[in-house]
Order: C-alpha cells, then structure tokens, then sequence
C-alpha cells in the first residue's frame, strides 16, 4: 500500500527541514520498546537500556500513548516544528497548547471509541494531563536524550546540509530519491510505500525532520499542525553508535598522528563542533581548534557551516585510515 501526497508549487517553496528534540525523544522512547530496534541505533539503545536497568524511568500517563500495540500513536504528542531548529521547551510548550477538541479527536482515531485508562484520563482533563505528560517527557529527554545531543543535533544538521546540497544541484527529484528508499516522486505528487492507502495534500509546505534515534522507516504526520511533517531517518546514524562505543585508538594510528590528533580523530566519527568536543575531550577550544587546523589540511577533517554553529567530521581518508588502524597484522608461521 501507499500513501500519495500532493505537493504543489507552492507547497514545494514552502518545504523546509527542521530539528527537533522532542521526535527524537519520542522516537528513542518507542525504540526502547521494540524487540528489532533500528539496528543504526544500537549504541544508543544499549545505553539507554543500562541508564534505565540502574535507575527506571516512570512514564504512566505517556508510555501506554506511545506504546500501545497499534500502528499509530496520537499525533499531537509531538508538533511540527515552527521553526528550523527548536529547543525541547519550545516543542513541549507547543504540544501543550493544542485544543482539547484535537486531543479528543485524535484520542478516538488512535483508540476507537474504548478508550484505555491514560487515554480516558487525558480525554476527560486536556489542559492539566498535558502537563503531566509534558514533564514526563521533558524527564525521559533529559536523562535519555540530553546528555548525546551535541552530538545528535550535529548529525541532523550535517544530514540537512547535505539534502540542501541535493536540492540545489538535483530539485526535488534528487532531494526525494535520497531521502529513503520508500519514497518515490513523480509528477508532483510525493509516494511514500507505507502501511497506510490514502491521499493527502501538503497543505502549505511539507516539514522535512531527520531522525537520528527512530525507526529505519518514514513516517508521515498529517495532523500535527497545518504542515505536513515527513520524519525519515538522517544519514550516518551508525557514526553515533561508533562515538557511544568508545572504541580505542589503535596504536598505528596513534604512532602516524599523535595521541591528541589520534582521539580526536576518533571522536568526529560523529559529526561535532569545537566546543562539543573540548568538553568531550576535557581540553580547550582553542587546543581542539589547532589539532582541527592540521587535521583539514591533511584532508582527514572538513566542516560545514550551520548558521552559527560549525560542525567538524572525518573524511572518507580519515575514516579509511583509523579502519586500517584497527585490523591486525598478519601473523608469521613460526620459524620465519
């Protein structure tokens, strides 16, 4: 089955990408619940389990929302982004600002008509169960979420600087056929292969959020605002679970580039900024951004600039090298 989406011109002018906090959130939450997580996220969910296995996270009036056994989830829970980058207390205070009547609604066309108890109880009271959910998932972002986000707000970024890139070079066509291999565009009309069979309209503009810790699949939000939002899973997800592993550095690698240069190294795996990884590293900005300087002159590091923000990652030289650190030498046939 297939879910067609008309986009028109105008719609087209208005498709943007954004970053959010809370789909991240919300997505590492349901992947904790799946017996065949995204395998891309690995690294994370084996954190994620041992921070939850010490201490557990209580989510009562959110988790049986979420993870309820059906194939869709209230669409409120989490807002198209207003703008390109958003905080978690900008997506949470807009998700607490939806009108009862839509909670209801999408209470019903999620649940039926026999509500289960968090949701009966989030029908009945709107405005104060938000709340309550509100800060359980402000909770579940702070303990689950938080403490990677440098390093997954750079990932999405240099996920969207590269779909900027394809958009300007290819049009739409190149953005789309990027974007998963369960998307198709053909004549205007934008074809996502899901388990959904219906039309839609971009309504406005299509919001385009890349997903570091969600499933390997595209899911699209009708209802969430007057966007249309289209979450897909960003590139060079297996880069976070690499940083997460906290692989050593091989000596090789150490020998040819120094111990400094050698880590750091390792660490832009994943994509980061030079604050994030002095604070990673426990040294200063100003040292990171001389080892940086030797790196890209050696083109083992490139950047790309974020408005503000300037986010660091290996090149594919960089990625080869600490690959052929890693192997073993051959071993010798004794007496040789």
């Amino acid at each position: 089955m297939a879910l067609s989406i008309q986009v028109s011109a105008a719609d087209l002018a208005g498709t943007r990408f954004a970053v959010s906090p809370l789909a991240e959130t919300i997505s590492g939450l349901q992947q904790l619940a799946r017996p065949d997580p995204n395998p891309g996220a690995k690294g994370w969910i084996r954190w994620a389990r041992e921070q939850l296995a010490d201490r557990p996270l209580r989510l009562p009036a959110t988790w049986p929302l979420l993870v309820s056994g059906r194939p869709a989830w209230p669409q409120f829970l989490l807002p198209a982004p207003a703008t390109t980058r958003t905080t978690i207390d900008d997506d949470l205070r807009a998700m607490r600002t939806t009108a009862p009547q839509d909670v209801t609604e999408s209470l019903h066309r999620v649940f039926g008509d026999d509500l289960p108890p968090a949701a009966r109880e989030l029908a009945a009271a709107p405005t104060e169960r938000l709340d309550v959910v509100a800060a359980e998932l402000r909770e579940a972002h702070d303990r689950l979420v938080l403490p990677h986000w440098p390093r997954i707000q750079a990932l999405l970024e240099t996920d969207i600087a590269h779909r900027a890139a394809q958009l300007a070079s290819g049009g739409a066509a190149l953005l789309f056929a990027g974007l998963h291999r369960d998307l198709v565009w053909s004549d205007g009309r934008l074809t996502v292969l899901t388990d959904q069979r219906h039309d839609a309209a971009a309504h406005g503009g299509l919001v385009l959020l890349p997903v570091a810790l969600g499933a390997d699949r595209v899911i699209v939000k009708r209802n969430t605002t007057t966007w249309t939002t289209l979450r897909y899973p960003c590139r060079g997800i297996a880069s976070l679970t690499a940083a997460l592993a906290q692989a050593p550095t091989s000596d090789s690698t150490v020998r040819l580039l120094g111990l400094s240069k050698a880590a750091l190294l390792r660490a832009l795996t994943s994509p980061a900024t030079t604050s994030d990884l002095a604070r990673e590293m426990g040294t200063t900005p100003s040292a990171v951004a001389q080892h940086l300087a030797v790196l890209r002159a050696n083109g083992l590091v490139n950047r790309q600039r974020h408005g503000r923000r300037v986010i660091y990652a290996t090149t594919p030289l960089a990625v080869a090298l600490l690959h052929a650190g890693q192997q073993q030498p051959m071993s010798r046939s004794p007496g040789r």
